[in-house]
């Protein structure tokens, strides 16, 4: 029965993957595009060198923290949407750091990635008060902390970190997380140290949430908030905690691109929407740590790959994010997926 059920959990993202692919590609039909052709585009966009695997790879870096975000919070039955303005300024910390402070890359990077993750983890902390101390849906506190992150950090920039090109200046080399051997490996690709920090931080999610005794506590607050009380948990520091664990991993999804990718952070005009991704590679990892790498894996390659069929077949790059939102959709709409495999399996007609 626990097979089955761990069969069933792994079948409906691979089903909606499917699902999406197929709808899209009666959409690229209708449109009067090639399906066969894009989708080899997309695939030879993917894997067809070492320069698209390490985009890939790199592409996948923030999605995997920003999905560690939502899905650490919501195993805690919390749904933080503020992993976009969370991201913000961990992005801003970590470039802040990385522009201010002299010291050797030993020091310095985790510096600046713990700059980010303590911004992250306050920003996000503070709608987990507003939640524990006056019952404030969480939902509507983040999506509202996003705009204050926004133009509160670009109102920073402009004040007190401003260079030329609407940015701030470069970080310092020692705070960098570029590599000339990865670069030179893949052909010159922007890939950087990120991926490891990304990997570690599944593995300390796993940890946390698994192996210790606060994971408990907090999964135990995420089931049932009246039993943990009973049973003599502290609900509302729990909540206060799952949110700034949450923020935390926002924020080094933040410092990925401001110590990795740019090397700096630009006055942005809107949010950079990787916050926001980070939902949807929650929904498909099923809100677990490894299923969260998978779901950066493949919406890290479909962005990528994208590029690439528009160039080749000749494919907008806007059917790509009607293939992403229809998996979504689709894994959203995981009910009616079970249902089918039910049906399916008892030998019943649909």
């Amino acid at each position: 029965m626990e097979n089955q059920s761990k069969l069933m959990k792994l079948s409906v993202p691979v089903i909606s993957v499917i699902l999406g692919l197929l709808i899209g590609a009666v959409i690229m039909a209708v449109s009067d595009y090639n399906p066969l052709k894009a989708y080899s585009a997309l695939f030879e966009g993917i894997f067809g060198g070492s320069y698209f695997l390490g985009e890939t790879i790199r592409q996948m870096t923030p999605l995997i923290l920003s999905g560690l975000a939502v899905a650490f919070a919501f195993r805690t039955g919390l749904f933080n949407i503020g992993v976009e303005g969370q991201l913000l300024v961990g992005w801003l910390a970590s470039v802040y750091v990385g522009v201010t402070v002299d010291a050797p890359a030993v020091i310095h990077i985790p510096l600046a990635i713990a700059a980010a993750a303590v911004a992250g983890g306050l920003w996000g902390a503070v709608p987990g008060f507003l939640k524990a101390r006056f019952m404030v849906h969480e939902v509507i506190t983040t999506i509202m902390m996003n705009y204050i992150a926004l133009y509160s950090t670009n109102a920073i920039i402009r004040a007190y970190l401003l260079a030329p090109g609407e940015r701030t200046e470069s970080i310092k080399q020692s705070a960098s997380l570029k590599s000339a051997w990865l670069e030179n490996a893949t052909d010159y690709s922007t890939l950087h140290y990120g991926f490891i920090v990304a990997l570690i931080a599944a593995a300390v999610m796993w940890f946390i949430l698994w192996r210790t005794t606060t994971g408990y506590e907090l999964r135990s607050v995420g089931f049932n908030q009246h039993a943990s009380q009973y049973a003599g948990i502290n609900v509302s520091r729990n909540i206060v905690l799952s949110m700034a664990i949450s923020g935390a991993f926002a924020g080094m999804a933040g410092s990925m691109e401001g110590l990795g990718t740019y090397q700096y952070m630009t006055i942005n005009a809107g949010f950079t929407g990787v916050g926001f991704d980070g939902i949807a590679v929650a929904l498909l990892g099923a809100n677990s740590a490894l299923g969260v790498i998978f779901g950066a894996a493949l919406f890290g390659g479909l962005k990528i790959g994208a590029l690439n069929m528009q160039s080749i077949a000749g494919v907008p790059t806007e059917i790509i994010g009607i293939v992403i939102a229809l998996i979504i959709f689709f894994v959203a709409c995981s009910y009616l997926v079970h249902w089918v495999v039910n049906r399916v399996n008892k030998g019943g007609k649909i």
